[in-house]
């Protein structure tokens, strides 16, 4: 059999070619046998393998895609892998899209619009046969994008019923309300919100318990405990410092996170603050170990899980150019209600 020097390549990169010459049939059994043809014999698929392990030739996708006029593979944006939310919910496509042939291009956009709509242009690049992207909080261009590609999308985490939208999530702002009206059904009157990263879901949950409190005649502007960073366990106790400290007739606090209430419980029972007897302390989103605090974390589970499931499942219709009964999918939530309140 003739041999191929990779090396010699300009590219360095083996081609399909450079494995049809090694293992002495054409471009197009290389092709066949690779994706696994029955049509294609089998000592001729024993060739082409042994060539195409020999040289370390790696297939590309963005060429295949090219000549078979369909890809095989989706991008998914979220906006961070920090977050076990979206980690969560990817692994849920992942699972949903492999079985069909698809693999997942992620992009990290880090809660930015601009780099958002940078990361999908690029994208677009690999002709992806689907999006996922998270909210609808786009830039204009983000937009413009996704208009022109026409590539099939669904939105995750959030809920529109506007025409020709795709979408799976749940009523974020409804979630806080329900979270609010616990804490008012249970006799709290100053209640704060801590909140960090200030994304478009958390200051939806910001205008749920702010529409609560408001309905309830207890609104206090000062108790909107805001800060731009990053959410995390350290930022949370020292949240629930400051708001004790500065403000002593506060009764509950509503963190827009888990991680930050978890901080919270943490502070508490190093500045000696009884919870719930002092203070409620209540979160969002019921991530791992909230349900092992000291007290339990009271929270809002979200179907994260279920809500990459569904998204895989409408884009796979989508993509399939099958009708879709139901565009925009509301999968609710639950109330954790546990000891800390």
């Amino acid at each position: 059999m003739t041999d191929v020097n990779p090396r010699r390549r300009a590219t360095g990169r083996v081609t399909l070619s450079d494995v049809a010459r090694a293992a002495e049939v054409s471009p197009i059994t290389v092709s066949r046998a690779l994706r696994g043809e029955r049509a294609v014999d089998p000592a001729l698929v024993a060739r082409v393998q042994e060539a195409a392990q020999r040289l370390g030739y790696v297939p590309d996708p963005a060429a295949r895609a090219l000549a078979s006029q369909r890809s095989t593979h989706v991008a998914v944006l979220i906006p961070a892998l920090s977050n076990a939310l979206f980690v969560d919910l990817l692994e849920a496509v992942q699972r949903a899209l492999r079985p069909a042939g698809y693999q997942t291009l992620i992009g990290i956009t880090h809660y930015d619009r601009q780099e958002e709509e940078q990361l999908l242009r690029e994208q677009l690049l690999h002709r992806p046969a689907g999006l996922v992207i998270t909210g609808f909080d786009h830039s204009d261009g983000t937009r413009a994008l996704m208009q022109r590609s026409a590539v099939p999308c669904v939105h995750v985490m959030e809920i529109d019923l506007g025409p020709g939208v795709h979408c799976v999530g749940f009523s974020q702002a409804e979630a806080a309300s329900a979270l609010t009206r616990h804490l008012l059904g249970s006799g709290r009157r100053r209640i704060a919100f801590g909140a960090a990263q200030l994304d478009p879901r958390t200051l939806q949950r910001l205008q749920g318990w702010r529409r609560q409190m408001q309905l309830a005649g207890l609104h206090d502007p000062a108790l909107e405990w805001l800060d731009p960073a990053p959410s995390s366990i350290a930022l949370g106790a020292r949240m629930f410092e400051q708001i004790v400290d500065r403000h002593p007739t506060v009764d509950a606090v509503f963190f827009c996170n888990d991680d930050l209430a978890q901080g919270a419980l943490l502070a508490a029972t190093r500045l000696g603050v009884a919870v719930p007897g002092r203070i409620a302390v209540a979160g969002f989103n019921d991530l791992t170990g909230s349900d092992q605090m000291q007290p339990a974390l009271t929270t809002v589970r979200t179907p994260r899980h279920e809500i990459g499931r569904q998204a895989a499942r409408m884009l796979l219709a989508l993509m399939r150019g099958e009708a879709v009964p139901r565009t925009s999918i509301d999968l609710g939530f639950e109330l954790c209600l546990r000891a800390s309140t």
